[in-house]
């Protein structure tokens, strides 16, 4: 324990390969993968509990899909780009990585950005997911009635039809403006230029997705955003709030509760619009425009949210830290490393500027669970994201991590993409 002042424990040795229990075999789940005929509703079930995956497939073929099953996270995007599933079911604790880094990958993949995908989770996470544009969320523990509701309006809102988007601005010339950057024949865009207006039309007739500008005639967009939280039949409509305004952090922290997504007129550039409601309107990116699509390019391509930011590094193998350390600095961040847990606690402290940290778990003397407790006690620390990089991704493992404050974990030995993915989804401002 740090900061105690009795005599130092012995360093646990590691064990001989030879007595690391092995990895359970995933149980392949029968599917009907080679049963898929053009035209075939698909769910892509990713869970890697046999029984409720069990459960799921039934329940998915009762509603007219064909499924597809992955235990794994690595093996779900295989499949997603491969057959192109009408909707994906996800599990958020995979052996390998977290369903948030699979869903940041869909949804970082022009191929499969627009298919719709509802998690499987505790309620509590529910605002993280959708602002990374899950489509909708089922608790568990599941009830039958429950998954049926949903497989049934995901299959619905997957049928091929025109969306339709609600552009809330009173400046004509800006409406224009948003128009051409959105504009395209997959969506319908209705303009209002009031807040009341806005609400009017969406009571009328529903509408898929909403960017909403703060300042109005009649009301604030704050006020308006209030009226749909207040609303059973609007609180689900994804919100983009289009804004010219300088937030305070107080605005900023309340209006993310509120809207699934902020983007600021002027210093973040109009691709982030085109690429927030895409996102939420679930639009298919490779029939978009030649235009369109290049600007979505350069903006998933970039790695604006990784370079100038300082990630620390702790693993006490010099091979590993060599290895992601160099992929890192190409990316433009500033590593630093660690090869112990008070070398790492001792740096967290001394780094005012840190963005993020990648914790080893296996480590002598003190292991990264310990460290990361260490971590987290002090109060400035309790945001700071942290990812544990486990050798065997057992689930006890991952319970373990989350317990002892990680954001997120990866499996070992670590793919290259999903680290970035991983990275880029916990830096993204």
């Amino acid at each position: 324990y740090v900061g105690s002042s009795a005599a130092p424990k012995p360093a646990p040795m590691r064990p001989p390969a030879a007595l690391v229990a092995p990895e359970r075999p995933i149980e392949q789940i029968p599917d009907d993968r080679l049963e898929i005929r053009p035209g075939d509703s698909i769910l892509l079930v990713v869970e890697d509990d046999p029984h409720y995956a069990r459960i799921m497939v039934d329940l998915a073929r009762e509603k007219g899909f064909k499924v597809l099953v992955a235990a794994r996270g690595t093996d779900a995007l295989e499949l997603a780009k491969q057959y192109q599933p009408t909707a994906v079911s996800l599990d958020v604790f995979l052996p390998d990585m977290l369903g948030w880094t699979v869903l940041s990958q869909l949804k970082q993949n022009p191929l499969t950005r627009h298919i719709p995908v509802q998690i499987i989770t505790l309620d509590e996470d529910r605002q993280h997911g959708m602002a990374r544009g899950a489509f909708s969320f089922v608790t568990k523990p599941t009830s039958t009635e429950g998954v049926e509701a949903a497989l049934a309006r995901i299959k619905e809102y997957a049928k091929p039809r025109r969306k339709r988007l609600l552009v809330v601005e009173d400046d004509r010339a800006e409406q224009k403006s948003i128009a051409e950057l959105l504009g395209h024949d997959d969506i319908e865009i209705v303009p209002a230029g009031t807040g009341a207006e806005a609400l009017r039309v969406l009571r009328a007739q529903p509408c898929d997705c909403v960017v909403l500008d703060l300042r109005l005639p009649d009301m604030s967009g704050f006020e308006v955003l209030e009226e749909l939280r207040g609303d059973a039949k609007l609180s689900d409509v994804p919100v983009v709030v289009f804004t010219g305004r300088e937030l305070s952090a107080e605005e900023d922290a309340e209006l993310h509760t509120m809207a699934r997504s902020i983007v600021v007129k002027g210093v973040e550039s109009p691709e982030r619009l085109l690429d927030e409601t895409a996102l939420f309107l679930h639009r298919v990116v490779t029939e978009l425009p030649p235009e369109k699509q290049r600007m979505l390019e350069r903006l998933n391509s970039s790695d604006e949210d990784l370079v100038g930011r300082t990630v620390l590094l702790i693993d006490d193998d010099a091979r590993n830290i060599f290895a992601l350390s160099s992929v890192l600095e190409r990316r433009g961040m500033r590593v630093l490393t660690a090869t112990t847990g008070s070398e790492a606690i001792a740096l967290v402290d001394s780094t005012p500027d840190l963005g993020i940290v990648l914790m080893d778990i296996m480590m002598p003397e003190m292991d990264g669970y310990q460290t990361m407790r260490a971590i987290r006690q002090k109060p400035a620390f309790r945001r700071l994201p942290m990812i544990a990089l486990t050798a065997k991704a057992m689930k006890g493992d991952r319970e373990k991590c989350m317990e002892a404050g990680a954001s997120d974990y990866l499996a070992k030995p670590v793919n290259t993409e999903q680290l970035l993915s991983a990275l880029r989804m916990w830096l993204h401002r």
